[in-house]
């Protein structure tokens, strides 16, 4: 008789748990013009602005001291030519795996230069 509330408390719980979910953020076809823009914000985080004016933000699993001073990054997208979460870069020969990629409204710095042009 003390199995009939088990259900229950399954059922809540499972209503109850956080819907943590990594974002699936990704740019198609990254390595054929997907990817308009790109910007570092200081020496592990990557921006990158695709085809449709949308940005994504990139973080990277190592330290990289060039990032700041580079003006080229190599794209490692797989076969599939995707930008995404199991992506990475490549400043100066040194490969740096993505940690996370996540969509975002634009870089720091971005959204003043659009609220000045509006006011």
């Amino acid at each position: 008789m003390a199995a009939a509330p088990l259900p229950a408390l399954a059922a809540n719980a499972h209503a109850e748990a956080p819907a943590k979910t990594r974002s699936g953020a990704s740019i198609p076809f990254a390595n054929h013009g997907g990817v308009w823009d790109w910007r570092a914000d200081g020496n592990r985080t990557v921006y990158f602005e695709d085809n449709h004016d949308n940005w994504y933000k990139a973080e990277l699993m190592g330290y990289s001291p060039d990032l700041p001073f580079v003006e080229f990054i190599a794209l490692d997208t797989r076969p599939n030519g995707t930008l995404d979460r199991w992506s990475a870069v490549y400043i100066h020969g040194q490969r740096y795996p993505f940690v996370s990629f996540e969509k975002v409204d634009a870089p720091p710095g971005k959204h003043e230069a659009k609220d000045k042009a509006k006011g």
